[in-house]
């Protein structure tokens, strides 16, 4: 029944993606079909090119086969975070805007720094995990830094993520307690990807921490953030949407010319860990 209901969410997402695809401002939609890489391909369409050495694998064959493949990036310094930011994380519904991942509250562009009421760049991996800090790697990798109001993302620190805890001002539905935080329902798989896609691009190459995920959530700095089963839950229970999906097309298309696969094959995430 869990693979039903899932299924039925998965679809629902693929519907909801398929309206608000012609919601996309203008300026955005001209730079996913003239960007480099082929934008209009679909996921099935990438299983035949960019997944081709990964697809029918599972396990370590398929962690390993997702992570030489994702490794061919262009990297970014963190300065040129702050626009790449404005343009994956644009509020659909105000192009001057963003929506803070947290949150959910769309903020002007305009207001990013690191006073209180503006947005900064949130580590969803957080950075003291691995001490890689916001050197050019994945300290600036744009697949799992998203735009957050300052005082939200101080709240959120470097906890590991986990089920449960207490409301905060402006948290959108987010909790936190003494060692984990617990994003809002409507981005819970997001971050699920995000910290997978971190564990599978990370092996402990290029001089930075191989990056894992497991079940605690008192982790510290060393290179881990848990918990894997929470994170497999939400994975499952919050698919991709169109936001998630522009999004993952956008930093292929226009920055760092790799994706997330557990964007494009949630169900990966079950095949590896």
């Amino acid at each position: 029944m869990l693979a039903i209901r899932i299924g039925r969410r998965r679809a629902a997402a693929l519907a909801t993606a398929a309206v608000l695809t012609g919601l996309a401002v203008p300026s955005l939609a001209a730079n996913t079909a003239t960007a480099t890489g082929p934008a209009a391909q679909t996921t099935a369409d990438y299983d035949d090119t960019y997944y081709k050495d990964a697809v029918g694998k599972t396990g370590a064959d398929l962690k390993a086969a997702l992570h030489t493949i994702i490794s061919d990036q262009t990297k970014l310094s963190y300065d040129a975070v702050w626009d790449a930011l404005k343009t994956t994380d644009q509020d659909p519904a105000d192009s001057g805007s963003v929506i803070l991942l947290y949150s959910g509250l769309s903020r002007s562009k305009s207001a990013n720094g690191g006073d209180s009421g503006d947005w900064n760049r949130e580590h969803v991996w957080a950075k003291s995990h691995g001490d890689f800090g916001t050197a050019t790697g994945p300290g600036t990798d744009i697949h799992h830094l998203r735009p957050e109001d300052v005082t939200v993302n101080s709240v959120r620190g470097n906890k590991d993520f986990d089920d449960g805890g207490s409301a905060f001002t402006d948290g959108g539905g987010s909790l936190t307690d003494a060692d984990s935080f617990e994003p809002r329902d409507a981005v819970k798989g997001d971050v699920a990807r995000m910290i997978f896609y971190m564990a599978t691009r990370y092996e402990g190459g290029d001089g930075f921490a191989d990056l894992e995920v497991n079940g605690s959530v008192d982790n510290g700095s060393d290179p881990y953030i848990g918990k894997v089963s929470v994170l497999k839950t939400w994975n499952d229970e919050d698919p991709p949407d169109a936001f998630e999906e522009r999004r993952n097309q956008v930093i292929y298309d226009t920055y760092q010319h790799n994706r997330n696969p557990f964007v494009d094959h949630p169900e990966w995430v079950g095949a590896i860990w």
